[in-house]
C-alpha cells in the first residue's frame, strides 16, 4: 500500500497540462456557477439556482473528489472514476431541470 508522490519538479509536461486543465475547468465552472446563483438571488428565479448547483456539479466538484480521494484514501481501493462520474451526472440532472423542470 505505497503511494507514489509526484513532485511538481519531476512531473512531466503532460502531467502538469492535465492537471493545469483540470482546475481551469472547476476555476471557470465554479465562477459561472456563482454567476448563476447571484442571478437566482437577484431575481429569485429556481431555476438559476439549479444551474448553479449542476454547474458545481459538473465542474468543480469531479475535480475536488478527484483530488482529495487520490490525497487522503488509496486510490487504487476506490474507483474515481466512478466517483466523478456520478457527480457529473447529478449535474447534468440538475441543469436539465433547470431548464425543463417545472418551478
Amino acid at each position: 500500500m505505497t503511494q507514489s508522490v509526484v513532485r511538481i519538479d519531476e512531473a512531466t509536461l503532460f502531467e502538469l497540462l492535465t492537471v493545469s486543465s483540470l482546475f481551469l475547468v472547476a476555476l471557470f465552472g465554479t465562477l459561472i456557477a456563482y454567476q448563476a446563483y447571484r442571478g437566482y438571488r437577484r431575481n429569485d428565479a429556481q431555476s438559476m439556482l439549479y444551474l448553479a448547483i449542476g454547474l458545481l456539479l459538473l465542474t468543480l466538484c469531479p475535480f475536488v473528489l478527484n483530488v482529495a480521494v487520490t490525497t487522503l484514501i488509496d486510490p487504487e481501493r476506490i474507483v474515481i472514476a466512478l466517483l466523478e462520474n456520478v457527480s457529473r451526472l447529478f449535474g447534468l440532472v440538475a441543469i436539465t431541470y433547470s431548464l425543463y423542470g417545472h418551478h
